[in-house]
């Protein structure tokens, strides 16, 4: 069995020249036996890395180490047992004083609950569920509430605000889009707006696990399971980050890149010394500045692409701290142990195949991965709704009208979970989906009716019309049909539940 002592390291950034971390109450819970130290509001995998844990997990067939990847969630690279019960998402559990974490070697065993041990059942009758905390969501809640819709707002983490969290550049546009302000102010704000809503119930920590015939919804919380039946639903679970394959893929080190923004912008933790980065669309730039900022080095960000993908604002950012981007270069492999030691990169022909003889090995401690999402789009294909593959959206996305209702009747969809764009869309196309759910359920008001066309006119012929957005923009028509369309799609792929 592999060394499982606590290391006496510390990676939590100190100074930053844009963040303040808050790190008042000091919180004290025991790693395999020993006791350590974390900081209030910090998850057990940030609190663990941050003091040197790289090694979360063991692999169950070839026992090989696993560690941070997401950082949201959408994983299971961060599993550990915490007070007994195993297969704990660390990530989005927060540290609580004297609790127990371990590692996990193999196949957790599945501990036994009877219902009213997990705190029982809660039935739920509501007008709106709205399924994801992030920008779409809080949207959508938002909305709904402020037309006196009862609102039950499900998160799986443990606070609100997705992945704006650890965004901390600034938005561009008009005050109404936040223009000016940073991603995690952005977040704070829309967070703190919900929390204030007398009319929104919050349930932290809560998983929708399944849809169900009758216009049901599953949830199971911490310490409870909730049955739900909604008039309506807005599914916004975002997206999860793609991986890569290559050899050593999964060596601890290897990390998405929004996993490293958690770590470095939400909780203050440096997520490496020496960083490569693989992938030159504005997500793997914008972290590389980022982690520049942090204190790391980066020393390539690699594109197997003969272009830089991203904007070049955000290439210039990097490059004048003298980072080469290599572009028509990919990973070959990764090596390490129980941590990454180090990269080999190689060039590609115009047919994307290694050349051989251009194999060149970097030492570094992190590697990147910033290749793209894909929509979290499990629940409606679980409810039956009409799905389509589209590559300019990362994924399979469910058909909707231009109001974001799919094919399941009183379904809506909004965010990432309708195709990969970024923060701003998804905090239109969630107010547009709570409009489409308030002219349902409360008939086509005229302010909401006014409201919801002038943010549609502005996504299609504002926002989406700029040559940078033309990808996103293509994606959406594809699956964007007219309501005539979608009723004939309903009689000839009926869903297997509706919602009202």
């Amino acid at each position: 069995m592999p060394h499982t002592g606590v290391p006496a390291r510390d990676r939590r950034i100190w100074e930053h020249p844009i963040l303040t971390f808050r790190r008042d109450k000091k919180v004290r819970f025991y790693f395999e036996g020993v006791e350590v130290e974390a900081y209030e509001g910090e998850s057990i995998a940030a609190a663990l890395y941050a003091i040197g844990v790289d090694v979360f997990s063991y692999s169950i067939k070839l026992s090989r180490p696993r560690g941070a990847f997401c950082m949201i969630g959408k994983c299971s690279s961060c599993f550990m047992r915490v007070d007994g019960i195993p297969n704990t998402r660390t990530c989005i559990e927060p540290v609580r004083e004297g609790m127990k974490v371990e590692r996990q070697y193999g196949l957790a065993e599945v501990p036994s609950f009877s219902r009213e041990e997990a705190g029982g059942e809660e039935v739920i009758e509501t007008d709106v569920l709205v399924i994801g905390g992030g920008p779409a969501g809080l949207s959508a809640a938002l909305t709904t509430a402020k037309y006196g819709l009862d609102t039950v707002l499900v998160n799986e983490h443990f606070k609100l605000g997705g992945q704006l969290l650890k965004q901390t550049h600034k938005f561009f546009g008009s005050k109404d889009l936040f223009g000016g302000l940073r991603g995690f102010q952005i977040g704070e704000r829309l967070s703190g707006m919900v929390l204030e809503h007398k009319n929104i119930r919050v349930l932290l920590q809560t998983v929708a696990y399944g849809i169900f015939r009758g216009g049901w919804v599953g949830l199971a919380g911490k310490n409870r399971l909730y049955r739900v039946r909604p008039k309506a639903v807005v599914v916004a679970s975002g997206a999860s980050e793609n991986y890569l394959v290559f050899q050593g893929n999964d060596i601890p080190g290897v990390m998405g890149a929004g996993g490293a923004q958690t770590l470095m912008n939400e909780y203050g933790i440096l997520p490496g010394n020496e960083v490569v980065t693989v992938g030159s669309g504005n997500v793997g730039l914008i972290v590389s500045y980022q982690l520049l900022q942090a204190g790391a080095s980066v020393k390539a960000i690699v594109e197997i692409l003969p272009e830089i993908g991203g904007w070049f604002v955000h290439a210039a950012k990097v490059r004048r701290y003298g980072v080469p981007i290599l572009t028509r270069h990919t990973l070959r492999a990764v090596w390490g142990g129980e941590r990454v030691e180090g990269a080999t990169i190689v060039e590609v022909d115009r047919r994307f195949r290694p050349i051989p003889g251009t194999e060149k090995d970097i030492s570094c401690d992190l590697v990147l991965i910033a290749v793209g999402l894909t929509p979290d789009t499990r629940l409606f294909a679980q409810a039956g709704a009409v799905m389509k593959w589209v590559p300019e959206l990362g994924g399979s996305v469910p058909l909707r009208t231009k109001y974001l209702e799919v094919s399941v009747p009183s379904m809506y969809v909004a965010g990432d979970a309708s195709g990969i764009e970024e923060a701003t869309t998804a905090i239109l196309e969630g107010e547009v989906a709570g409009l489409s759910v308030v002219s349902k359920l409360q008939g086509l008001k005229a302010d909401a009716a006014e409201r919801r066309e002038r943010l549609l006119r502005f996504l299609w012929d504002g926002y989406r019309a700029s040559p940078l957005l033309s990808r996103a923009r293509a994606g959406k028509e594809a699956v964007t049909v007219s309501e005539g369309e979608m009723s004939e799609v309903r009689r000839r792929y009926p869903p297997i539940t509706s919602f009202g």
